[in-house]
């Protein structure tokens, strides 16, 4: 906590103090008591009093000044006034409150200009379910109400005191703070008590609770006057951010003209939630948002590398002198003191038995208990001697002395917790008190489970009540919690406590170094670590804090802390015993009901806390003066630090510091004298705890001292810190055991120092100064920025009307080798989507320009969702892990990548490109081979192919039939696994002729005709039927009955293009083509003839047509490619037969063989397999009609069992759906008797690169079918020529390579090896086939590349496609595809351009013939590939990191337009995910491909458009998606 309130007392501009008295004392500064005074009226005098005393703020009104500024305190100061029933919309969290930090962000806000964020897009749904879901305000419990809920109910009357301005003169950046004369001082503790004073003074340590993310803990002393009856002379109280209103944050003195409130108004279409928005609109508007000149990055940039970030030159560096350790002054000498706090509470305890120890309170502030001195003494013997004697397990002591013990003890029952915890320490147990765990899932709890695992614990103490409240297992015994050890519960206040015989006494020792207690902490990432404590450790504290307290015997604590740890034990448990003092123990539950609980036990004035300056001014009527508020130090680790003594030992004032936050952040003191919005007021923590010595020490790395004016991690050296981390010999040595050195390396003591974890400096007056925690620090480049400061920022943005106060958390997150900040807040449910938006981009804004930082993401949960810590506040590691973990199912998300991701590798330069001869004469040099493969010499191989002598495939079928009429050639399977249809060589010649027969009359020679057939055999035996009557077919899949919208323009499309004068077809397509709701569709009209196939004459034609040459067009072959383009091949009869012959020598084809084929038949290898190879190998082909297979994912596989199938193909979406179909079902398949290992060879047909991870899983899951997990490879083709690579039955296994992915985006190929950082496997995609040709061309200067490099995959091959019939948009580009040469070293050769980049790499293998194997790696499509920021992307891999990130990302597309990169991920979940993927989709891509996603888009599963091959379709989803087609869940715009 921090840089306490009473700051504000110091930076104001006008100080009650300081006015005369005749001022002072009007009853207009009082709050308004007259029923007769209006609140305007009121205000108006009051304003008119006070004019002369403010000082005027330049350029501005003094009228308004006035009017502003007491109109929005005095809103607040009418207890009894209407404004005050209901929730004001402004109020603001008061424990960060500060009008001056409220100007400073709404001046940083006025200077940006109006800018037009894009809003994000939500689906009505999902808007619905957050507000239901946030309907539930948070609990209690969450301690986040507003005040106003506290004042509806009239328990608190609410008194904020006018707050000035700071003061603009900032002499020095040590002002010292002595609070008006002492004549003024005295008049005011004189003059409001008619009664005259009294001489009992009042002592309040206020201590603020470190588990409020709160830079330090504070305890301040307030000495007051009371005209009571003795009261009770000490207060120990927990201040917590939320009760109280407490300010834990440090205010910003700012000195500004005042410049009038920020308004950011939307767009205009943005207002409410854009359902019909165009979203390129939004997108220009993000772009015209990241055009704004950004701050400038660093100057130097990373390489890929990131070794290192370099300093920046102007950053303002340490000056002074080098520190010297600080002491404290020596521990004073007391004669009675016990040698050992257990012998402390055996002296009270017989010697003073009535004497009160412990008062606890109920809920309702009423007393319960009072637990005497004599009391604790014999109940804390009972549980000693039990604990001891009457625990056993097998007749052995189930405990020892030194084991450790877990205290599970509620907040409202101190003392059972005292009896519990002495107990412990007179049996020389060690207690370990631990939180009560209420749920299995508490915030940390399994972390407290480690530590008791760690530390040993096998028993738990606790009371009865309590042990009835744990969750039960089904047994009835307290139910294991997630990561505990198995515990055995006794209860403590239950029969089983026996009385020791009279000859039994505890051992009471002298305090050694022994283990006291065990103290938990939580860690900045949530691990729980215990602080070991020793005796002798314990009592010396109690000595000091004795000392500096200047506590006395019999006196009366007031303890609003956690009993259980920290300051509470160490005051209100450990020191108080020592000491014989009175504890009034008052339960956190009562402190949230009614924060002025602890005040009523002390006077019946209602008073109103709410944050330091307040209290100051409400109490300083009666008698408290303003230089008594203390605060003080301390850290689980090192106990109390510093503390500011009572001002009657003689001890310097107090002191302040106005630092620059600017040089804060470089860890330098600094006074601001220009950017006023950004200074910081911190307040002393007083002087070094007596019989220490104080040190601060560099952060990081060797722990040199700092100098005067730098901030650093305060150490103490002392015998009252913690021992050790329990177990953690290593944190342990860090930690505890440091030994500070001087700048040249001396250590400057030898007794070892405790880091404190506290950051701070030592001031003049040897005053500490704490400015942060490290559990709250956050270094973004380079720079340290305090959690708690950026929360104040946060909160000065009118957060009332849209966030819980209270319920913020700030944390950083490790992305691309920097920490991010992110911001995390709960929402009102009243509250829309467009306000807090609105206040979202504000906040941004603010904390932009206040802290000169970006925040890299800003989310909204719904109310009561965040994880809580034990009492009250937001578990913040939990919170983060939440986040990161894709948990956190935020209501509103604002990334803002582009502000503040700074450290991107700098853009590659396009160099001048090294000529191909160059090249060429390099690889030469290098003694690297040109990179060129080629298949198999067709001409040399000898084989029985009879096939061979005929030209044209027609001739083959026919010669088939008259040779073998009845061999099988096709086989049909329908989704039952039964044989559909069949056809022999002459059934299918015969069903060829009459199709002839039937177009011979109506068509001619050349004609082009389009078959519009389901798969099966009518397509085959048309497609002949079209050769036998000299047509020329295009196969052409038919429209979806179910999805005509979009599937009939194609089929109509296809039609047109490719200039069919004739459409053959089914009955029942003929009238799905002709329908009505094909009409909605297409021009019907335009349709050419359509003839039906069904019942055809059985007549056969006059005679067959024979093309007169070869090189004639056999067929045209159309694909829609997946960047959406529509491209016809043609393909020769010379092409149709060297393709089938190539494929039968690959695969050993022969008529006895049977291959099974579950491909789609309309185009590429798919359509070549199904039509054409049986025909010319007269192999049989088992056809499976992929569609088939959403009906009955096992199929395929069954057939292949069935039929003993050696070589089969399919492609990447059938074995997608065996994968995720079939995966949970083998050993059912097992049991039907599929049987896998007759497969040699499994072929996927794709036209990309190998899915390395789909292959993989499909061969580890059907492993134990039989698979062979060599049978698995992959084919590669493509437009200019269908079958490139096939694994075939011979040769060597595809091999596998790992390349560096950073290297691949610069077109290099660099080898590593598996499992190094960034490297992506890549599998070769099958054999070359025989009479291939391939090399490897650099794309732009169209040389030849050496093995190894990355270019584009040209193809040299009998079967090359003749060219392009038509491409559809794009015919200009395409024109070179197919017949290219090399502009050096071969340059004869005609090559076809694949379009694909890849490289070759000669391997250790060996191919059939004997020499050395060459792999060809396909690594993706051209026209696909991203061009950003000078590097060149496969989206693929993009898309790959993405699915990783979140368990609920089904599939993952991206795309970019006008150069921001889209990302489009399908949520297989519920829609409360959508917003938690936003951010994970960031970081991912930010983390490994350095790059800034634009937009994320979440869409429901199945929106992503794919086509029959299994490739995504980017372009129709970019279409989609700019046309606002696509109904997305969530839009993000990143900003």
């Amino acid at each position: 906590m921090q840089k306490c309130d009473s700051t504000k007392i110091i930076s104001r501009l006008v100080q009650l103090s300081t006015l005369p008295k005749c001022v002072r004392f009007k009853p207009l500064l009082d709050l308004p008591c007259h029923r007769d005074i209006t609140q305007k009226g009121y205000e108006k005098k009051r304003g008119k009093l006070l004019a002369p005393y403010i000082p005027q703020i330049q350029g501005v009104d003094p009228s308004l000044q006035i009017d502003n500024r007491i109109q929005a305190s005095s809103q607040a100061l009418l207890p009894g006034s209407k404004h005050n029933k209901t929730r004001a919309a402004n109020t603001r969290d008061e424990r960060f409150r500060s009008d001056l930090h409220t100007e400073a962000v709404q001046a940083a806000l006025a200077k940006y200009k109006e800018r037009k964020m894009p809003m994000p897009s939500k689906r009505r749904s999902v808007l619905v379910q957050s507000s239901v879901e946030a309907c539930t305000p948070p609990a209690t419990s969450s301690a986040s109400e507003d005040e106003g809920s506290l004042r509806r109910q009239g328990r608190l009357p609410t008194s904020v005191p006018y707050q000035g301005h700071g003061h603009p003169a900032v002499e020095h950046w040590f002002n010292r703070v002595i609070q008006g004369s002492s004549t003024s001082s005295s008049a005011s503790s004189t003059s409001s008590h008619p009664g005259g004073r009294s001489n009992s003074t009042l002592t309040f340590y206020l201590f603020f609770p470190s588990y409020i993310s709160s830079p330090y803990i504070i305890i301040c002393f307030i000495y007051m006057s009371f005209s009571t009856v003795s009261p009770p002379r000490f207060i120990i109280q927990y201040i917590t951010s939320h009760i109280l209103n407490f300010h834990i944050c440090p205010y910003y003195t700012l000195v500004l003209s005042y410049l009038p409130p920020f308004f950011h108004p939307l767009h205009s279409h943005c207002v409410g939630v854009p359902v019909n928005s165009r979203v390129s609109s939004k997108i220009q508007q993000l772009l015209n948002t990241l055009k704004r000149p950004k701050r400038p990055p660093l100057r130097e940039f990373f390489v890929d590398d990131f070794e290192e970030l370099l300093d920046d030159p102007n950053q303002p560096k340490p000056e002074g002198q080098q520190m010297s350790p600080l002491e404290g002054e020596p521990l004073g000498v007391v004669t009675n003191w016990p040698p050992s706090l257990p012998a402390a509470l055996q002296r009270w305890g017989t010697t003073q038995p009535k004497s009160p120890c412990l008062t606890a309170l109920d809920n309702a502030g009423k007393p319960v208990y009072t637990l005497t001195y004599g009391k604790l003494w014999t109940r804390s013997q009972k549980l000693a001697y039990t604990l001891l004697n009457k625990l056993s397990t097998r007749n052995e002591p189930l405990l020892m002395p030194g084991d450790r013990v877990a205290l599970v003890f509620p907040n409202n029952d101190p003392v059972m917790f005292m009896v519990a915890f002495y107990g412990c320490l007179l049996a020389e147990l060690v207690p370990v008190p631990i939180e009560v765990p209420l749920t299995r899932k508490d915030a940390g709890s399994q972390q407290i489970g480690f530590l008791l695992g760690s530390c040993g614990v096998t028993l738990a103490l606790t009371t009865d009540a309590c042990q009835k409240g744990l969750p039960k297992a089904q047994t009835g015994e307290v139910a294991t919690f997630k990561g505990w050890p198995r515990l055995l519960w006794f209860v403590t206040d239950g029969k089983h406590v026996v009385k020791p015989p009279k000859d039994w006494h505890p051992p009471l020792r002298e305090a050694s170094n022994d283990i006291a207690y065990i103290e938990y902490k939580t860690s900045k990432e949530g691990s729980t670590m215990g602080i070991t404590v020793s005796h002798s450790a314990m009592l010396a504290h109690c000595h000091a804090l004795t000392q500096a307290c200047g506590y006395t015997e019999a006196e009366t604590i007031t303890n609003v802390l956690d009993f259980k740890r920290e300051a509470g034990l160490w005051h209100g448990v450990l020191t108080s015993v020592m000491n014989r003092m009175h504890v009034i123990s008052i339960p956190y539950s009562l402190m949230k009901v009614n924060p002025l609980s602890w005040i009523q036990k002390v006077h019946t004035f209602k008073g109103s806390i709410s944050s330091c300056d307040a209290f100051l001014n409400v109490f300083q009527a009666r008698g408290l003066r303003p230089e008594v508020i203390c605060p003080c130090a301390s850290s689980s680790e090192a106990m109390t630090v510093a503390i500011r003594r009572p001002p009657e030992m003689g001890v310097p004032p107090p002191g302040k510091a106005v630092l620059s936050m600017s040089g804060l952040s470089h860890s330098v003191i600094r006074v601001d004298t220009e950017e006023k919005l950004s200074v910081l007021t911190v307040q002393d923590v007083g002087q070094v705890m007596p019989g220490a010595v104080v040190c601060v020490v560099r952060v990081e790395g060797t722990p040199y001292l700092c100098q005067t004016d730098e901030v650093g991690e305060i150490c103490v050296s002392s015998g009252s810190t913690g021992v050790a981390y329990y177990g953690l010999p290593g944190m342990t040595k860090n930690v505890f055991e440091t030994i500070p050195v001087t700048s040249s390396g001396v250590p400057i003591s030898d007794r070892p120092f405790t880091r404190t974890s506290l950051l701070g400096f030592v001031g003049p007056d040897s005053l500490v100064f704490v400015v942060g925690k490290m559990d709250g620090l956050m270094v973004v480049s380079g720079r340290r920025h305090n959690a708690d400061d950026v929360v104040a920022t946060a909160l000065a943005v009118e957060p009332m009307k849209f966030v819980y106060r209270g319920r913020i958390a700030v944390f950083s997150v490790s992305v691309l080798h920097d920490e991010r900040i992110v911001v995390v807040a709960e929402q009102r449910p009243d509250a829309s989507e467009e306000d807090s938006f609105q206040w979202m981009s504000r906040v941004l804004q603010a904390i932009d320009s206040i802290h000169q930082v970006g925040v890299y993401c800003l989310a909204l949960v719904p109310a009561n969702t965040l994880p809580k810590a034990p009492l009250g506040g937001i578990h913040i590691s939990d919170t983060k892990q939440r986040f990161l973990e894709g948990s956190l199912h935020p209501c509103n998300v604002l990334m803002c990548p582009h502000t503040c991701v700074t450290n991107l590798p700098k853009p590659r330069q396009k160099q001048p490109e090294v000529g191909p001869a160059s090249m060429i004469v390099g690889n030469l040099v290098a003694g690297k081979r040109i990179a060129q493969a080629c298949g198999r010499d067709v001409a040399q191989l000898e084989d029985n192919d009879q096939a061979r002598k005929f030209l044209y495939i027609q001739d083959v079928l026919q010669w088939r039939a008259q040779a073998t009429p009845d061999h099988p050639l096709f086989l049909v399977l329908n989704a039952k696994g039964t044989v559909a249809s069949t056809a022999s060589c002459l059934q299918l010649h015969k069903r060829a002729e009459r199709v002839a027969a039937a177009l011979m009359g109506r068509l001619n020679t050349g004609d082009h005709v389009a078959l519009v057939y389901p798969p099966g055999i009518d397509l085959i035996a048309t497609f002949y039927g079209c050769l036998y009557a000299g047509c020329v077919p295009v196969t052409v899949r038919p429209p979806h009955p179910q999805n005509l919208a979009t599937t009939l323009p194609t089929v109509k499309m296809i039609v047109e293009v490719s200039k069919s004068v004739c459409i053959l077809t089914t009955q029942a397509i003929m009238k799905l083509l002709k329908s009505k709701e094909a009409a909605a569709a297409v021009d019907i009209k335009s349709w050419p003839m359509v003839l039906d196939t069904d019942d055809l004459p059985r007549k056969k034609s006059a005679q067959m047509y024979k093309p007169p040459t070869p090189e004639m067009l056999a067929y045209l072959d159309f694909s829609v490619s997946t960047t959406g383009i529509l491209a016809g091949v043609k393909m020769s009869h010379t092409a149709t037969s060297a393709l089938c012959r190539s494929i039968k020598l690959q695969c050993e084809l022969y008529p006895s063989r049977q291959i099974a084929i579950c491909l789609d038949p309309y185009c590429g290898l798919g359509f070549a397999l199904w039509c054409l190879c049986s025909v010319y190998s007269g192999h049989q082909s088992i056809l499976v009609p992929p569609l088939e297979l959403e009906s009955n994912a096992s199929l395929w596989l069954a057939a292949v069992s069935q039929y003993k199938v050696r070589v089969t193909f399919c492609s990447y979406s059938v074995m997608e759906m065996c994968t995720k179909g079939l995966g949970s079902q083998t050993e059912a398949l097992r049991l039907r008797n599929v049987n896998l290992s007759c497969v040699r060879t499994c072929m996927v047909v794709a036209e990309e690169r190998p899915r390395i991870a789909l292959t993989q899983s499909f061969s580890k899951i059907f492993k134990d079918l039989g698979l062979s997990p060599r049978a698995v490879s992959t084919t590669f083709g493509c437009r200019v020529n269908v079958a490139i690579c096939l694994q075939g039955t011979a040769g060597p296994d595809p091999t596998t390579v790992y390349v560096d992915m950073r290297a691949l985006r610069h077109d290099r190929v660099r080898l590593v090896e598996r499992g190094s950082p960034h490297s992506l496997p890549l599998m070769e995609s099958g054999k070359i086939l025989p009479g291939v040709k391939v090399i490897i061309a650099n794309t732009e200067t169209k040389g030849p590349l050496g093995d190894s490099h990355l270019g584009e995959i040209w193809v040299s091959s009998p079967h090359n496609a003749t060219g392009y019939y038509t491409v559809y948009g794009e015919e200009a580009l395409h024109a070179d595809h197919f017949n290219t040469k090399l502009s050096f070293g071969d340059t004869q050769t005609v090559w076809a351009r694949t379009g694909y980049l890849g490289f070759l790499r000669r391997t250790e293998l060996t191919d059939a013939s004997g020499e050395r194997h060459d792999a060809l790696y396909v690594v993706g499509s051209l026209d696909e590939t991203l061009e950003l920021r000078g590097m060149r992307y496969h989206p693929i891999d993009i898309e790959t990191s993405v699915i990783r990130s979140h368990k609920s990302i089904a599939e993952c597309a991206v795309f970019t337009w006008t150069n921001l990169l889209v990302v489009v991920v399908e949520l297989e979940g519920s829609e409360q995910e959508a917003l938690d993927l936003v951010a994970l989709v960031t970081n991912v891509v930010l983390e490994e491909h350095y790059l800034i996603v634009g937009v994320v888009v979440v869409v429901d599963p199945g929106v992503i458009p794919i086509n029959s091959r299994g490739e995504k379709q980017r372009m129709h989803l970019r279409d989609g998606f700019l046309a606002d087609q696509l109904d997305p869940i969530y839009v993000a715009y990143n900003m």
